[in-house]
């Protein structure tokens, strides 16, 4: 395996965030993941907890150095549900649903994730501020409207393509409206 290198890409994706400054306290970063993709398998066929570890280290890194809120999206196998903290279903009122995440059902990430957070539960759906997608999971569902894409110096964990995006509110009015520059 490679795994320094992999821990390595997912590295120097977390610091891009940090420096580019978009993600504030409490905000929610929704992370798509397949571990399969990541070790250059098709998705689904080849999910593997030690890849999770190395990857979940360094997304805890961005949590940490950012104070964002990580939610980790399950597979299709349960309608994408997401693995969040307690306090963070509660605090956004979020709809909890019962399952726990496995590796051939949920995903080896989510599974992962839900073993290591604190007080994990599983909730339906989010809208999130932002978010990174590993191995082409289909995160958009849990983006809020209006997603930006982010383009990192890196595109690839491994042999997994990544995409990123952050969100910015609706602009609304028309010709003669007015937007803060911030967006």
């Amino acid at each position: 395996m490679h795994l320094e290198q992999w821990q390595q890409d997912i590295r120097s994706m977390v610091d891009e965030w940090v420096s580019l400054g978009f993600l504030a306290e409490g905000d929610l970063f929704v992370i798509g993941c397949s571990t399969s993709e990541v070790a250059g398998e098709q998705i689904g066929t080849a999910g593997s907890e030690e890849i999770a570890a190395v990857l979940f280290q360094e997304l805890d890194r961005l949590r940490q150095q950012t104070g964002v809120h990580l939610c980790f999206q399950c597979c299709e196998h349960l309608n994408r549900a997401l693995v969040v903290e307690k306090q963070v279903m509660r605090a956004h009122h979020l709809q909890q649903v019962s399952a726990q995440p496995v590796r051939k059902a949920g995903g080896a990430m989510a599974a992962y994730a839900y073993s290591h957070m604190q007080e994990a539960v599983m909730v339906e759906t989010i809208q999130a501020d932002a978010g990174m997608d590993i191995g082409e999971t289909m995160i958009g569902m849990h983006l809020k409207p209006v997603a930006v894409p982010i383009r990192l110096m890196k595109n690839y964990v491994g042999h997994a393509r990544t995409t990123h995006a952050r969100t910015r509110p609706k602009l609304i009015g028309g010709p003669r409206a007015v937007y803060p520059s911030s967006m």
